[in-house]
């Protein structure tokens, strides 16, 4: 028997499409509200769109809205697709015992549909029904589109957003290749750590379209690194055309244009414009410069520059965030000076406490060698803005070892390699760094905004002995 997302996948390659076509029919677009009339709609839409659709996806409330002869309209539309085409029921269920084992039957045998959507609320046994069957596949709510997703999915629990949690929980629902997650492209940052928590299940990502979505930002965030595992949905923006076959196409293909990006513009969603950011802002500058060892250097990072230029700040945030997702802290400290506007950036999008601590402690006051609120036995995660050799980060370390922390990590933009990996790693230290500088000095030269004579001057630097 044929798992569910091996049926999928097969019909993704046979239509080299990752569009699912949303069957909704709201009561405005219909000629005449009535079980018939929308029926006669979603049939139209199948028979519009079918070439281009790798699935379809029914909602089940407009035609219970009809009654009993509403779900006899939902049955005929359903037995209207044409065989190979999944049908994905959005019926959103999430009960436990007899009752979910009542819904698998309703949702699988009576109306024969693949899949269907599901609300994870009553944990691990509501599901059992649903996914004790290989062929009949589960859509598990995530991250949803929805404007009110934010008042519970992403209230924190033990340190990390309860979407994570569930994506995290729900990779252990099913021994079967069956399940996976919604998860709405209205927050494609949601899409990229969910997609870093779960790296292998498919997401239904509905959002696209009239609810504000962008197409783009979800699929880079999303795509797995086979070019798959993201469904995107479209309804209202295909069934309110004058033209649904054509907008379906046109989707498609839009689709196809993300799937087909270069593995480094797939794999550098958020850090894309950074690079070139740092140079415009002047955080990177070329030249002649005297470092503060007295060594000659053909290159200058200066990233408390950042906080006059908040787009890249912004940028930066969004990518040393995505990489704090599989880290454990309780809290950020930020190195002075140039780490703090970075890390307020960071805490502001992942809602994470801050702390930094002084260079100069004050004696008056409260005295305080680090500020901001933590507890003993707390674990932070140290961020700076750059790293050399990473003797330096040991004075924060210590410091806050000394008032009771736990220091695992180390967060920074920009890694010198100049021996900062190993320094730490010998003190069992990790180092996370977004760019190596010789990443960047690559990626410069070929967008061809460094100079030949000024990479090659770089590079030497580098690798002549210190």
């Amino acid at each position: 028997m044929k798992a569910f997302f091996d049926y999928l996948e097969s019909r993704c390659k046979e239509s080299n499409s990752l569009l699912c076509v949303g069957l909704d029919p709201h009561p405005e677009l219909l000629s005449k509200p009535s079980p018939i009339s929308a029926r006669e709609y979603c049939i139209k839409i199948i028979e519009e769109c079918a070439e281009y659709a790798c699935a379809f996806k029914p909602n089940s409330a407009f035609f219970e809205a009809f009654g009993a002869e509403g779900i006899d309209a939902l049955y005929e539309v359903i037995g209207s697709v044409p065989d190979g085409i999944p049908v994905i029921l959005d019926a959103k269920r999430g009960d436990i015992a007899s009752t979910a084992q009542a819904y698998a039957r309703s949702i699988f045998d009576y109306l024969g549909v693949d899949a269907v959507t599901y609300s994870p609320y009553l944990g691990s046994d509501s599901i059992m029904p649903f996914v004790e069957r290989p062929d009949s596949g589960v859509f598990v709510l995530c991250k949803t589109s929805n404007d009110g997703s934010n008042d519970l999915q992403s209230l924190k629990s033990n340190g990390e957003y309860l979407y994570m949690h569930v994506a995290r929980q729900a990779q252990n629902w099913s021994q079967y290749n069956n399940l996976g997650l919604v998860v709405g492209a209205t927050d494609p940052r949601a899409v990229e750590i969910v997609r870093q928590v779960a790296p292998t299940l498919w997401f239904l990502c509905p959002g696209v379209g009239m609810q504000g979505g962008d197409l783009a930002a979800a699929m880079q965030a999303g795509l797995r690194e086979d070019s798959m595992g993201i469904l995107i949905n479209v309804s209202r923006s295909i069934a309110s055309s004058t033209d649904p076959r054509k907008v379906a196409k046109e989707l498609r293909d839009a689709i196809n244009s993300e799937r087909h990006l270069s593995d480094k513009k797939k794999q550098n969603y958020f850090t894309k414009g950074i690079g070139d950011g740092l140079l415009e802002s002047g955080c990177v500058q070329f030249g002649e410069f005297t470092l503060k060892s007295g060594i000659q250097s053909p290159f200058y990072i200066d990233l408390r520059r950042l906080s006059s230029f908040p787009n890249v700040l912004r940028s930066v945030a969004d990518v040393i965030s995505s990489m704090l997702v599989d880290l454990e802290f309780n809290c950020i400290a930020a190195i002075p000076y140039a780490a703090l506007p970075i890390g307020t950036a960071v805490a502001l999008n992942t809602d994470a406490s801050l702390i930094y601590p002084r260079r100069e402690v004050k004696d008056y006051g409260t005295g305080a060698e680090i500020e901001g609120v933590f507890e003993a036995g707390d674990t932070a995660v140290v961020m700076d803005d750059l790293v050399t050799s990473g003797e330096s980060k040991f004075e924060t370390i210590n410091i806050l070892q000394a008032a009771g922390l736990l220091v695992r990590d180390v967060v920074v933009l920009i890694d010198r390699e100049q021996g900062a990996e190993k320094t730490l790693a010998s003190h069992g230290y990790k180092l996370h760094a977004v760019f190596t500088i010789r990443e960047l000095l690559d990626e410069w030269k070929l967008s061809g905004s460094i100079k030949s004579e000024q990479y090659s001057a770089a590079m030497n630097y580098l690798s002549s002995p210190s």
